[in-house]
């Protein structure tokens, strides 16, 4: 038989199985996600300090965001789990869709057009270089 209750068992194992890294998420941003990716993909695998310069010199909006998330990732780094900030790099970034806010444009003759919002929700992992 099993030791405990199925709750016990499960906790247990999401304990064992729990990511380590650091990481910080930002939900509902308002930027569609593969504008978000376009930014994101420049600066995974960089180290911090390289990726921050790319994320303040690039033009797009969605740099704004990032660099905000990366910052809180550092942060939760040095914080909580007391990480070297020299020794980290940017080892993962996800932009999923979030929800569309749909909006409608009045058009000529009576018409409606549609206008979709997107938004997305940013995730960045960092890690230790070994």
């Amino acid at each position: 038989m099993s030791k405990g209750h199925r709750s016990q068992i499960k906790r247990e194992r999401n304990e064992n199985n729990k990511d380590r890294r650091a990481q910080a998420h930002a939900k509902y941003v308002r930027v569609s996600d593969t504008k978000a990716r376009i930014v994101l993909d420049q600066i995974k695998g960089k180290s911090i300090g390289e990726a921050m310069a790319i994320l303040a010199y690039s033009p797009r909006y969605a740099a704004e965001v990032i660099e905000k998330v990366l910052k809180s990732a550092v942060a939760n780094a040095e914080n909580n789990l007391e990480l070297d900030v020299n020794d980290l790099y940017v080892a993962d970034v996800v932009a999923n869709q979030g929800p569309t806010l749909k909006r409608i444009r009045p058009r000529a003759q009576g018409r409606a057009y549609r206008i979709n919002k997107k938004t997305a929700h940013i995730s960045i992992y960092l890690d230790e270089k070994k």
